[in-house]
């Protein structure tokens, strides 16, 4: 499946009747397995319906790096967005990936 941002963030956890999604690198992951985590109130609530790969990257919860820009990011941060990319494909499954709004 595909998403665009506006699309994404409906998977957010606010509505207990849909799934839980974040993204990395564009690619979508199905979280719900995770809610206590991504769910609201959750340690990562701030990613759910979003591409979180720069916050990630960055080890950052802040708004404003939730985002999946990958501009200016160092090697080092590079391989740590690597790192958690292969512990989501490990863990949860892969529902779709984002693309641009129309």
């Amino acid at each position: 499946m595909e998403f665009t941002p506006s699309e994404l963030i409906q998977f957010n956890g606010t509505d207990p009747s849909k799934p839980i999604y974040v993204a990395i690198k564009g690619r979508v992951f199905d979280v719900t397995a995770g809610k206590s985590f991504y769910g609201p109130g959750g340690a990562y609530a701030a990613f759910s319906g979003k591409d979180a790969s720069r916050a990630l990257a960055k080890m950052s919860k802040n708004d404003e790096d939730v985002s999946a820009s990958l501009d200016g990011l160092s090697d080092k941060e590079m391989g740590v967005l690597d790192d958690w990319e292969k512990k989501f494909e490990a863990k949860y499954p892969v529902v779709g990936r984002v693309v641009a709004s129309s």
